[in-house]
């Protein structure tokens, strides 16, 4: 058996340009994974093996690669930045032990690196934190450890300082051993000197070396009284409260150097090994029942205990489709039958490998601890448990965003048609939150994703992968329909054919209801007017009516239904005449209830150069933008705002000719609002215009 103890399940995550990708390949190149260094702006880097990856220059999906460093084995997975992608992380979150925050020296605390750090809080994730380009104009070390601090809320530790700045960046101090690390120009890794701390440094190294003391001492009582009679604690003892802190996110530790130059990261790996927990020092992961509510038990990281795993994505490559899984607990053998307890079905494993980015290695066996990815497994999707068929059990599920833009798509010729099917089936097995479904008016595919980028990225993925060539119809966004008003109606469902019929009365009340409650049945029926066994039936009548509004067809939000008198007939009432009556109540009563349109709102993050800033702010209130904040910072203004989604389109190109290129925006859904009534009004004419056509 491994030893646990020198596992590490690590993530890197960040706002997009921030340097992830950049600094996994250091990190491979510094524990020999690899021997060449491939840059992500020549479109070589080992993680960003897609075609979109390399021409973008961002990454898309999460990669899983394994490495050593000091005996220690690392598993880490390269997750995207760009907000299109939030699922590739919290999805990595999810399954991981650690993670390492990048930030941008110049930039600091970006839009997505907020999303990325509240995920990592959900999941309750140590971090370190590593701000990178410190060589870049405009870097400032200190500035970005104050944004952490205002902007995530969260208390940096600082645990390195850098020698020099922007372009004379060339080396850090390690604050613990009070060393520097000084790197030649040669952009080597390993060319390094360490020496004294240089003479101006002095002052301030003893300054930060003493908060950090401070903060660490903090967790273990002991050392803290013995540290406030003036004894100091060794290195062995300030590492030993690091680890203690960094576990119960009481700080993280803080670096800095450049990933791109190949400054500072050996004090970042051994950072790794020194205080980010191992498998089994984490919180263990709830096991939950069939409703996917927590039961009590856990799946506790040890490799004697029954085999649980956690299938954490899926992706289907030219040799076939992989699942990813993370182990928690018992040991996998190849050729061993598992059971997938969402299906019910079990499965026998053929292989199972070890990942590399996109290359693969064999394995005969796993244990708790390990990411692998198991070949050809048939019906698991994303989030699934599978564990040993004689002990059953359930993981916390995973919940996923719902999508909030859609296009329509239609191949070009006739023998697209049937690889598009088995494309798009592939596809959104391994994305959950990219959907498809057929309109039933117009019989058109409609593609549905987070954003323009993401579906963006599925046509191209159709196009060069699987040879399907599409016209693309235009943006539509995902409306809604509630109701303003409470009413009280009634409704019979009467049908007499001869030999038994149908019958059933109901009496009800249908309002508003609370903001993100869907549909709520409530019954206040007294004296069996209704007799019980038919509320079901009522309620699945209602519910299966939510689907579509009574103004343009969209989904219906937020609707409470209340049952308070009835009739029936002790012949001819079933619970399928009681269906058809709340069916039809559904279609007489909510038209009366003020039905009302909702658009998606979304949280926008602009950065502008401060020049261009009364241009951005204008654009957006055109949009029916509402400004919720500005902060300026020395590269230039951050501007928060609520836009409706449908004003959005097309909004990069926008930005960028406004600002000569230099503004970047990203957004994510927020909430759904009440829409204007002119906007209402070409919303419900243009989806009549689409229904009559299709009906034609």
């Amino acid at each position: 058996m491994a030893d646990l103890s020198l596992y590490r399940n690590i993530g890197i995550f960040a706002h997009v340009d921030a340097g992830k990708t950049t600094t996994t390949e250091r990190i491979l190149k510094l524990t020999g994974r690899i021997h060449k260094i491939g840059e992500v702006h020549e479109g070589e880097s080992t993680t960003d093996f897609m075609e979109q990856e390399a021409e973008r220059g961002i990454t898309i999906q999460s990669a899983a690669v394994s490495c050593f460093w000091k005996g220690h084995r690392f598993n880490v997975i390269d997750t995207p930045g760009h907000v299109d992608f939030t699922v590739e992380v919290y999805r990595s979150l999810k399954v991981l032990d650690g993670g390492i925050g990048v930030f941008c020296g110049s930039g600091g605390v970006e839009p997505q690196s907020e999303t990325n750090w509240r995920y990592a809080n959900d999941a309750k994730v140590s971090r370190l934190i590593f701000v990178n380009k410190l060589d870049r104009i405009g870097a400032d070390f200190l500035r970005v450890t104050d944004q952490v601090k205002k902007v995530l809320g969260a208390k940096p530790l600082i645990m390195t300082l850098p020698i020099g700045r922007e372009d004379t960046f060339v080396g850090v101090v390690d604050l613990l051993t009070r060393k520097a690390y000084v790197w030649d120009d040669s952009g080597q890794p390993e060319n390094y000197t360490i020496t004294d701390v240089p003479a101006d440094m002095v002052d301030d190294v003893e300054m930060y070396r003493d908060q950090l003391v401070e903060n660490a001492v903090e967790v273990d009582d002991d050392l803290l009284m013995a540290y406030m009679e003036g004894e100091q604690p060794s290195i062995e003892d300030i590492k030993r409260c690091v680890r203690k802190g960094t576990r119960e996110l009481a700080f993280f530790p803080t670096y800095c150097g450049s990933a791109f130059k190949n400054k500072g990261m050996q004090l970042v790996l051994d950072a790794v090994v020194d205080y980010l927990p191992a498998p089994q020092e984490v919180n263990p992961q709830p096991l939950t029942d069939e409703e996917g509510n927590p039961n009590g038990q856990f799946a506790i990281v040890d490799a004697n205990e029954p085999f649980r795993a956690l299938a954490f994505k899926i992706m289907d490559d030219r040799f076939g489709a992989l699942t990813f899984c993370r182990i928690y607990s018992g040991v996998l053998n190849k050729g061993d039958t598992i059971l997938n307890s969402f299906t019910g079905k079990s499965e026998r494993v053929g292989r199972m490998v070890e990942m590399q980015a996109n290359e693969r290695t064999d394995l005969t066996t796993a244990q708790a601890g390990d990411i692998i990815a198991l070949v050809g497994l048939k019906n698991v999707q994303t989030g699934h448990t599978l564990c040993d068929p004689k002990h059953p059990c359930t993981l916390e599920p995973m919940i996923f965003p719902e999508p909030v833009i859609s296009i329509s798509v239609t191949p070009k010729d006739k023998t697209g048609v049937e690889k598009m099917g088995i494309a798009i089936g592939k596809m959104v097995a391994e994305d959950p939150t990219f959907r498809v479904e057929t309109d039933i008016d117009s019989g058109e595919t409609i593609l549905k994703g987070m954003g323009e980028l993401h579906l963006d990225i599925k046509v191209d993925v159709l196009k060069r992968t699987y040879g399907v060539e599409l016209i693309v119809g235009q943006p539509q966004v995902a409306y809604r329909e509630t109701i303003t008003r409470e009413i009280e109606d009634s409704y019979t469902h009467k049908k007499q054919s001869g030999g038994s019929g149908q019958y059933g009365k109901i009496d009800y009340r249908i309002k508003p209801g609370e903001a993100n409650t869907g549909f709520v049945f409530k019954t206040s029926c007294v004296g069996g007017s209704v007799p019980k066994e038919f509320y079901p039936a009522i309620e699945k009548g209602f519910k299966s009516m939510m689907g579509t509004g009574p103004l343009a067809g969209f989904p219906v939000l937020d609707v409470e239904v209340d049952l308070f008198d009835g009739a029936f007939h002790a012949v001819d009432s079933s619970a399928i005449a009681f269906e058809i009556a709340a069916k039809g109540a559904f279609r007489q009563s909510m038209p009366k209830a003020g039905p009302q349109l909702l658009e998606p709102i979304m949280k926008v993050d602009v950065y502008s150069p401060e020049d261009h800033v009364g241009d951005v702010i204008g654009d957006l209130n055109r949009r029916r933008g509402m400004i919720s904040g500005q902060e300026a910072n020395v590269t230039g203004v951050r501007i928060k705002a609520d836009v409706p989604l449908s004003e959005m389109f097309g909004y990069i190109s926008t930005l960028r000719t406004m600002t000569s290129g230099r503004g970047q925006f990203s957004m994510e859904f927020s909430h759904y609002s009440a829409c204007p009534a002119n906007v209402s009004e070409a919303v419900i004419a243009k989806e009549k215009e689409k229904k009559a056509a299709a009906n034609k």
